[in-house]
């Protein structure tokens, strides 16, 4: 296939609510579980190592119309809790055997709560994610969280997994995240080859297929892309941030690079690329596993940093990616993103490098006045060098 007929086959995955190809996961590997986990970061890695698929949930995007998710939360809350109830009280993940809610906001804890109510007879597993990073205390802790996550999918058939289990799951991880890399960077050095809804497509694949099949589909489309005929435009270089957790509708990063831009990078899908580095093989996987996530974390708002605060690290991204400028796009009502922005802005307009930021659903349908507002960013850049 060509780059845009695997882009095509990624959309498909993207906008399947009913989780076809976990259907067919599940048919070809009976008796496996299949385990859904929310944003940002879950360890797929030991659900892999136990014979079960990991299937990535970002809720429904705007593809559903929200009735009964919008019963169990208030207003005053990001979108994506919303329509995953809905998604889950219409049918749509029945394929699932259990939901991982990883500790990421408040939000995602209330959910993790009414999903064991909703559905009693599942899996539901809140990950309580270290906050203390040093290894004799954060590193144990997640280690015994990791084993005791182990330990309860064995209750919706999953095997236990062994030391040479747990190894070559690292391993088939670690070609991801490199594939992924490799894609990143792709679209920084030449970024008219990969446009923005190209490369979160590709990336959001990994979320309803096995990690091997993900891997080479990452490959196969880098090499296509490659033989594009594509030519370079005048735009100007930016990063986005802010959407780690919900995603931005397609949509929304179709209008931002028409109107001038081009995305070298994001924290888009962060989760999929969330170990910097490989894991080593050793004779404690499991240790291994919980030791990268203190040492080799990228940085996140929904990760603590202690005393190294988040605005250097984004100014390094910048000048690394060698950006013009950072768009903002958070989910509304998103407390990490949006608690984060003063910082990361102060530390941006210290070192002179332009942003601009807005707010989105995962459900927003009209762009104009974003399409305006980035266009406008665009052509201050271009002509004069400031927003």
């Amino acid at each position: 296939m060509n780059a845009d007929q695997l882009v095509a086959h990624c959309e498909r995955l993207y906008a399947d609510t009913g989780l076809r190809s976990v259907h067919r996961w599940k048919k070809a590997h009976p008796g496996r579980p299949a385990i859904g986990h929310l944003p940002v970061y879950a360890p797929r890695e030991v659900v892999h190592a136990c014979g079960g698929l990991p299937v990535g949930i970002a809720g429904a995007g705007d593809h559903v119309d929200i009735v009964k998710g919008d019963a169990c939360f208030q207003s005053y809350i990001c979108h994506l809790p919303r329509s995953t109830v809905e998604l889950g009280l219409t049918g749509e993940l029945d394929v699932l055997d259990g939901m991982l809610f990883p500790s990421t906001c408040d939000v995602i804890r209330n959910l993790s709560g009414i999903w064991n109510l909703l559905f009693p007879q599942k899996l539901v597993r809140f990950i309580d994610l270290p906050q203390n990073l040093s290894l004799s205390l954060g590193g144990q802790f997640y280690q015994h969280d990791l084993e005791q996550l182990a330990a309860d999918l064995q209750r919706v058939g999953a095997v236990a997994p062994t030391a040479a289990a747990l190894n070559a799951s690292l391993a088939a991880f670690n070609s991801n995240r490199r594939a992924l890399k490799a894609l990143y960077d792709l679209r920084a050095e030449a970024p008219w080859l990969v446009t923005a809804d190209e490369c979160f497509l590709v990336t959001r694949a990994g979320f309803a297929v096995d990690v091997d099949e993900h891997t080479q589909l990452v490959r196969d489309f880098m090499l296509a892309a490659r033989e594009r005929p594509a030519r370079r435009e005048d735009r100007i270089r930016v990063l986005i941030i802010g959407a780690f957790c919900e995603q931005p509708p397609i949509g929304l990063l179709r209008t931002i690079e028409r109107s001038g831009c081009y995305v070298v990078d994001d924290d888009l899908n962060l989760g999929m690329r969330w170990l910097e580095g490989d894991v080593p093989m050793t004779s404690e996987p499991m240790q291994a596993l919980a030791q990268s996530y203190c040492t080799h974390s990228v940085w996140a708002s929904t990760r603590y940093e202690g005393d190294q605060p988040r605005g250097p690290k984004l100014v390094e991204r910048v000048r690394q990616r060698q950006a013009d400028g950072v768009v903002f796009a958070a989910p509304s009502f998103c407390d990490p993103a949006l608690l984060d922005q003063p910082p990361l802005q102060k530390a941006l307009a210290e070192a002179q490098v332009p942003y601009i930021a807005f707010k989105y659903a995962e459900n927003t349908g009209q762009f104009q006045g974003i399409r305006e507002q980035a266009g406008t960013f665009s052509d201050s850049l271009k002509l004069w060098g400031a927003a």
